[in-house]
């Protein structure tokens, strides 16, 4: 392989699977953008520490996920890029805690946890993507976060050194986890309370629901696109406490502004669709352009919650 080659790596050292110049932002929850050189698929996380441990330190590295929030730009990802997948998917149920892997959905650790009776936990089915990147930007819907429901996490330091790690070791607030980037997340530990299993499965169906009503979940998107900002952020700007980034998007003409084959939903003005035949550079110029106007016309600074990787053509 002379990725593998190029970047020092003996693919033979390894449990994993190795793939050269795979074309991820098709696979991407966008359904655009460009390939990785290398894409390395570890076996357990023992594989992964090895991996971590040996892969030169001055080479390109990316983690990812499910690639719910994440755009992979048109000119490709240089470096390796890791992939947690099915062996980190597991999940375990332990009284009201619910062990899972970096690699499971957010939304099979909720329906886990509906089964049997752990509330509080529903609002996970409503973040798109794997626990790992849910750790990793402190996700939430629907009023809860990540952080409030975290007992513990497990990662791998950047050389491959085990590292658990405790909520308040993590610095996590509003979308933002204090971790430093390089470290590896491979699982959580979420803990609920014991509730009846039918008022649990009623709120979980409840969130579905909704979720299904007011998000475009059947198009090529991602989640949500910007986050909201602080309510020190709008008083100072003048605007009123509560304002949502979907309505500041809306206030600078978000809802007709569309560049090549990106656009905001009519569903949800804070969700990002590729309409059909969009470039992730459509998709990347039309947050920027909308982060632009909304700092122009209102005040405030949108911050994008879609992570943004790779090289641009």
């Amino acid at each position: 392989m002379i990725a593998a080659e190029k970047l020092g790596v003996n693919i033979y050292d390894f449990d994993g699977e190795f793939t050269e110049n795979v074309p991820l932002g098709q696979k991407s929850w966008f359904r655009c953008g460009g390939s990785v050189d290398l894409l390395y698929e570890p076996d357990d996380m023992n594989d992964l520490a090895r991996f971590l441990k040996y892969y030169p330190s001055d080479s390109q590295l990316t983690v990812l996920g499910g690639m719910a929030n994440t755009i992979i730009r048109d000119g490709g990802v240089r470096g390796c890029v890791v992939q947690l997948g099915k062996p980190f998917a597991e999940i375990n149920v332990q009284g009201t805690k619910i062990m899972a892997g970096a690699g499971a959905l957010n939304g099979s650790v909720a329906a886990a946890a509906a089964k049997v009776g752990i509330g509080g936990l529903e609002f996970l089915s409503g973040i798109p993507g794997t626990v790992g990147g849910a750790l990793r930007m402190n996700a939430g819907a629907y009023g809860a976060e990540v952080k409030d429901v975290l007992s513990g996490a497990m990662a791998l330091s950047r050389q491959g050194a085990f590292l658990p790690l405790l909520p308040d070791e993590m610095d996590m607030r509003y979308r933002y986890c204090g971790v430093p980037e390089g470290t590896v997340f491979v699982g959580a530990i979420f803990e609920g309370k014991a509730e009846d299993k039918g008022e649990v499965k009623r709120r979980l169906k409840e969130i579905k629901s909704k979720r299904q009503t007011t998000q475009p979940i059947s198009e090529k998107t991602g989640g949500s696109t910007f986050a909201n900002p602080s309510d020190a952020e709008l008083e100072m700007a003048g605007l009123p406490v509560g304002t949502k980034a979907w309505q500041l998007v809306e206030s600078v003409g978000g809802r007709d502004l569309q560049i090549g084959g990106a656009r905001m939903s009519d569903k949800h003005l804070n969700f990002m669709i590729n309409a059909g035949d969009a470039t992730a550079s459509d998709l990347e110029d039309l947050g920027d352009e909308l982060i632009k106007r909304v700092q122009d016309e209102k005040g405030v600074a949108l911050h994008w919650e879609i992570r943004r990787i790779g090289e641009r053509l």
